[in-house]
């Protein structure tokens, strides 16, 4: 009977594992991205409100968020499909970031009601960020995952069909 830490061990270092790290860690990462981003406009600028900053910040880091998911995590390079990556890819990231505005609103309202200071409202917002995107991440890593493995099995059975059309 093998110990929890051989058991996450052995699960890293087989494909499922590793992707999950991955999508793991480029999800830490975009965070990251976009909490600075939100810290920076709403936090220190002031530029928008809650709403608008969120919204900013989130679409800022979904770039990278593509980039790295696309080419780290499930290995695709080349040019990007824009129906079978591009929008699907947007469609989940826009849907995650209309709940992150929902937060938003809702840490706007309580900051307002309970007349909170410019930095608890900026804490409260980011929190607000951090926990919608926690709620949809595993839902999100199950779509996509599912999304990319057809695109390359689409892509192997195009490699496949044409090499043995040109050999007929």
């Amino acid at each position: 009977m093998q110990t929890a830490p051989a058991r996450l061990w052995d699960f890293a270092r087989n494909p499922k594992g590793l992707k999950l790290i991955r999508y793991t860690a480029v999800s830490a990462i975009s965070a990251l991205i976009s909490i600075l981003i939100l810290t920076f406009v709403y936090g220190v600028l002031r530029l928008w409100t809650e709403v608008w900053s969120t919204l900013f910040s989130n679409v800022m880091a979904g770039f990278p968020s593509y980039f790295l998911n696309r080419r780290w995590v499930w290995g695709k390079s080349g040019r990007s499909h824009i129906w079978r990556e591009l929008l699907p890819f947007w469609v989940m990231s826009l849907t995650g970031i209309g709940f992150a505005l929902f937060t938003a609103s809702l840490a706007h309202n309580y900051a307002v009601n309970h007349d909170l200071h410019h930095l608890a409202r900026t804490a409260l917002v980011v929190g607000a960020n951090v926990a919608a995107f926690g709620i949809v991440w595993l839902l999100k890593f199950m779509i996509l995952n599912r999304l990319f493995a057809q695109i390359a099995d689409a892509e192997v059975g195009e490699d496949v069909g044409g090499a043995v059309g040109e050999e007929v």
